[in-house]
């Protein structure tokens, strides 16, 4: 089972760019999904974006389109979310998550395994 290691949250303005990474150890993230969800205080987590691994391929929710870009490290097994014109309702803790042999992905919280949420403020 893979494990999942997150880091580059903090506190940013308004209109401020923040770099994600999830990094895998214990085993490649190749075969699995790796999706990016966020939860804010008193709301549910929801989906933000992910990758396919094998295939690169990407799905983003519709508030973070044209915004946010999820890439990868091959070598390193790395998944990185760049969030650039940050809003400050895009506070909230971020998660990175893996599912194994998914075909596609899912924008469902029911990821195998999870990451230990890293926090990130945008200040107005």
């Amino acid at each position: 089972q893979v494990q999942l290691v997150e880091s580059g949250g903090g506190l940013v303005q308004a209109g401020d760019s923040l770099r994600l990474s999830c990094a895998a150890s214990g085993r490649t993230f190749s075969n699995y999904v790796v999706g990016w969800f966020r939860q804010a205080p008193g709301k549910e987590r929801e989906f933000v974006g992910g990758m396919i691994w094998r295939s690169g391929g990407t799905d983003y929710s519709e508030f973070v389109k044209g915004r946010f870009t999820i890439s990868r490290d091959n070598a390193n097994n790395i998944v990185y979310l760049q969030m650039n014109s940050l809003k400050p309702e895009d506070t909230a803790v971020y998660y990175c998550a893996a599912d194994y042999g998914r075909i596609g992905i899912s924008r469902t919280p029911t990821y195998d395994v999870w990451g230990q949420g890293t926090q990130v403020t945008v200040s107005s």
